[in-house]
C-alpha cells in the first residue's frame, strides 16, 4: 500500500477532534473502526500494541494513541498534529461553553438543564466504577489483594482524606511487593480493545519493519527531552516573571503538571485529585461548579480530562487574573495554561518512549505495580461517585431529615440514568440530553 499523504492524515485528525465523543472507550472504538477496519492505515496487532503502551501511561490514553499513530505514520510532525487536533476543538468549545455557563448559568431554564445534568454525571461516574472494576478486579476469592487495595483506596480518599498521590504510591508499593511474593494475585489483565480479526493488509502491518524515524537512538531521546524541558520551563518562567510563584496562573501550571503525571487510569482517576486541589485547596471553583464542568466535558468531543480547561477558565474568571476589565481574556488564558501543562507530558511520553515500544512488538505487558494502581483507581473513582451522589442528594433550603433536605427527584433521576447506562446500554450523550430535559421539566413544574 502507498504511504498516506500528510495532508490526508491531517484532515482525518481534524475530523477526529470533532467526532471523538463517548470518553476513552468510545474514542478508541472510533479510531479502531476508522484506522484499522476502514482505512487500513495500521493493523490491529500494531494498533493494540500501541494502545497497551498508552494504557500504562499517565494521561489520556485515547489522545496518546492518536499521537502515537500519527508519529508512526509521519514522524514527529504527524504525532504533534494528531495530538493537537485531538484536543484543540474541545478546548475552543469548552471555552465558549464555560463563558455561557458563567454569564447565563443562573437563568432559570439554564439552571433547570444543569439540575438534570448533575444526576446524569453521578450515574456516569458510577458506570465508570462498574466498567473499570469489572475489567480490573477478579472475584474476591481469586484476587483478594486487588479488592483490598480498591477498598483501601476508597476509604483513604472518601473518609480519611488522604491525598491522591499518596494513595497511588501506596498501591504501587503494594503491587511491587505482591508481584514478588504473590505473583498470581497481580497477573496482567486481558488486553484492551476488540478481539483479533483480519481485514486484509494494512499500511503499517504486523510484519512491516520499524520505520527509520521510529528506531531508538540515544541522541534523539536526549533531543526530545531537551525540547520538552524547554517547552515546560519557558512558559513557567514567563508566568513566574509576570505573577510570581504564588500567582494564580503559575500555581495552575504547577498543579496541572502534577495532575498530568498522576492520571493513571484515565480522566476519572485524576478527578478526585483535581477536586482536592482546585476546589478544596486553591478554591478556584466550587464543588457544584466542578460537577457542572464534568457535565460539559462529557457533552463535548475530546478527552474527558479536558475538564481542566473548564477548571482553569472558572478559576481565571473568579480570580480575575488579567483584571476586572478583561475577565474573558484572563479566563481563556487560564484555560489555555491548564491545557498546556496537562497535555505536554503526554506528547513527551509518546515521542520519547515510542521508539522503545516499537522495539518490543508483542512483549509489552502490565507490571504488578501498575496492576495494583489500576485496582486503586477503582476505589478512587468510587469515592468520586460517593461525593457526587451526596452533593445531588442535598437539597438547598431549610434543614430537614438529619439536618438535611433530601432531593429525592435528583436521586431518582440518577438511578434512572444509571439504569439506562448499565442495563439499556444507552450512550453517554443521550443520557445527558434526556436528564437535562427531565431537569428542565421538573424545575418548570416546581417539583425540584
Amino acid at each position: 500500500m502507498s504511504a498516506v499523504p500528510f495532508g490526508q492524515a491531517l484532515k482525518f485528525w481534524l475530523k477526529l477532534g470533532f467526532i471523538s465523543f463517548g470518553g476513552p472507550a468510545g474514542q478508541i472504538a472510533i479510531m479502531h473502526r476508522e484506522l484499522v477496519e476502514q482505512k487500513r492505515w495500521i493493523s490491529e496487532r500494531r494498533f493494540l500494541h500501541a494502545l497497551n503502551y498508552c494504557m500504562l501511561l499517565p494521561g489520556p490514553e485515547a489522545q496518546q494513541l492518536a499521537t502515537y499513530i500519527g508519529w508512526l505514520m509521519h514522524k514527529t510532525r504527524g504525532g504533534i498534529a494528531a495530538g493537537v487536533l485531538f484536543v484543540l476543538p474541545s478546548l475552543f468549545i469548552l471555552i465558549a461553553l464555560s463563558w455561557v455557563y458563567l454569564r447565563y448559568g443562573q437563568v432559570s431554564w439554564v439552571a433547570g438543564l444543569f439540575y438534570g445534568i448533575k444526576p446524569a454525571v453521578a450515574a456516569i461516574v458510577l458506570h465508570a466504577v462498574w466498567r473499570i472494576g469489572s475489567r480490573t478486579l477478579r472475584r474476591p476469592s481469586q484476587g483478594p489483594l486487588l479488592w483490598a487495595i480498591a477498598i483501601g483506596s476508597f476509604v483513604s480518599i472518601a473518609f480519611l482524606k488522604i491525598a491522591f498521590p499518596w494513595v497511588v504510591a501506596a498501591a504501587a508499593v503494594a503491587g511491587a511487593l505482591g508481584g514478588k511474593w504473590l505473583p498470581a494475585q497481580f497477573g496482567a489483565n486481558a488486553g484492551h480493545g476488540p478481539a483479533q480479526r483480519s481485514w486484509g493488509p494494512a499500511l503499517i502491518d504486523d510484519t512491516t519493519p520499524t520505520p527509520p524515524h521510529a528506531v531508538f537512538r540515544k541522541a534523539r531521546l536526549a533531543a526530545v527531552l531537551t525540547v520538552g524541558a524547554f517547552l515546560w520551563l519557558a512558559p513557567m518562567a514567563l508566568l513566574i516573571a509576570a505573577q510570581g510563584w504564588d500567582g494564580t496562573l503559575t500555581q495552575m501550571g504547577w498543579f496541572f503538571t502534577k495532575a498530568a503525571l498522576l492520571t493513571f487510569g484515565g480522566a476519572y482517576a485524576v478527578l478526585p485529585y483535581v477536586y482536592q486541589g482546585a476546589v478544596e485547596h486553591f478554591q478556584w471553583l466550587t464543588g457544584a461548579q466542578m460537577i457542572d464542568g464534568l457535565a460539559l466535558g462529557e457533552t463535548t468531543p475530546g478527552p474527558l480530562i479536558m475538564v481542566v480547561a473548564f477548571v482553569g477558565f472558572v478559576g481565571g474568571w473568579t480570580r480575575q487574573v488579567l483584571g476586572p476589565d478583561m475577565l474573558f481574556l484572563g479566563a481563556a488564558l487560564a484555560a489555555s495554561v491548564a491545557t498546556w501543562f496537562t497535555f505536554l507530558p503526554s506528547f513527551l511520553f509518546i515521542l520519547a518512549g515510542g521508539p522503545l515500544v516499537e522495539a518490543t512488538h508483542g512483549q509489552l505487558r502490565f507490571t504488578a505495580p501498575l496492576t495494583a494502581i489500576t485496582a486503586a483507581v477503582v476505589g478512587v473513582i468510587a469515592s468520586l461517585a460517593l461525593f457526587f451522589i451526596a452533593h445531588i442528594a442535598q437539597k438547598t433550603g431549610a434543614p430537614g431529615l438529619f439536618g438535611l433536605q433530601i432531593d429525592f427527584a435528583a436521586l431518582l433521576l440518577a438511578g434512572a440514568a444509571a439504569a439506562a447506562l448499565l442495563r439499556n446500554k444507552l450512550g453517554v450523550i443521550p443520557v445527558i440530553a434526556l436528564c437535562a430535559l427531565a431537569g428542565l421539566a421538573l424545575r418548570t413544574a416546581g417539583w425540584a
